[in-house]
């Protein structure tokens, strides 16, 4: 992965939106049923800043991944389909952290997130990213970048 400094702090600075959001006094207990990982099956899909994309990226390539293989069914590229678990648990997307699973909670409510949204999007700006994406598409760009 590339050395950039910027890139480098962009990690560093989601990663503490990530770890922020994990501190935070709300009731979430994720039950590992993944059901929120079959996109076509829920009818959403994650939408990543770059930031973000950069850091589900490299735990990607940590776990020995050097592309995304999209899943026929429409699962998430990261769920393992033998243990239906995520391969990038640690690195999973905001989204997929509050958003997505009704078994863990259900969507955080908008004021619960709005200043770490916030926070992803300033990363985004300064990395000159232009807006959320797709995960497929955001991860899949942070990827070949890495080539």
């Amino acid at each position: 992965m590339k050395r950039d400094p910027a890139i480098q702090q962009a990690i560093h600075d989601v990663r503490e939106v990530y770890e922020t959001w994990s501190r935070r006094p709300l009731v979430r207990d994720c039950t590992g049923r993944a059901d929120c990982c079959r996109f076509r099956l829920v009818g959403h899909t994650p939408y990543l800043t770059r930031g973000e994309a950069l850091v589900a990226a490299r735990a990607w390539r940590a776990a020995g991944r050097k592309s995304l293989d999209l899943s026929a069914d429409g699962a998430c590229p990261f769920l393992d389909p033998a243990s239906a678990r995520c391969r990038i648990y640690e690195g999973r997307p905001f989204g997929c952290r509050t958003h997505f699973c009704p078994a863990a909670g259900g969507p955080a409510r908008r004021d619960e997130v709005r200043d770490l949204i916030q926070r992803l999007e300033e990363i985004d700006l300064r990395l000159g990213g232009d807006g959320p994406v797709s995960l497929p598409v955001a991860v899949g760009r942070a990827l070949r970048e890495w080539r």
